[in-house]
């Protein structure tokens, strides 16, 4: 590896993680469950649109599949995306 491409990697490692409203609305969905084509209903985007997000996210978080999206998020903000999707949890009564 030559030293610029070793300078351009450790770059993009030290550039702070940008993640748009939208992108995190995806992270939250993927971390649901939820299918290109879901994730496409509940925001009024087509399937396609939703994968793009999907591609963006896994090459922002540095991760080679979809299901490793929410983890890598976890990870580089401290935010677990899930709860958030669930919203907050009840107790169930008697506890």
């Amino acid at each position: 590896m030559s030293f610029v491409a070793w300078r351009r990697m450790n770059a993009l490692e030290d550039a702070p993680l940008v993640i748009t409203d939208r992108q995190r609305q995806v992270v939250e969905l993927i971390a649901a469950g939820c299918s290109n084509a879901e994730i496409g209903l509940r925001l009024g985007i087509s399937p396609r649109t939703a994968k793009a997000h999907a591609d963006a996210l896994r090459q922002k978080l540095g991760v080679a599949r979809r299901r490793q999206i929410p983890v890598a998020y976890r990870a580089k903000t401290g935010r677990d995306p899930l709860p958030e999707v669930l919203g907050p949890v009840s107790s169930a009564p008697g506890n």
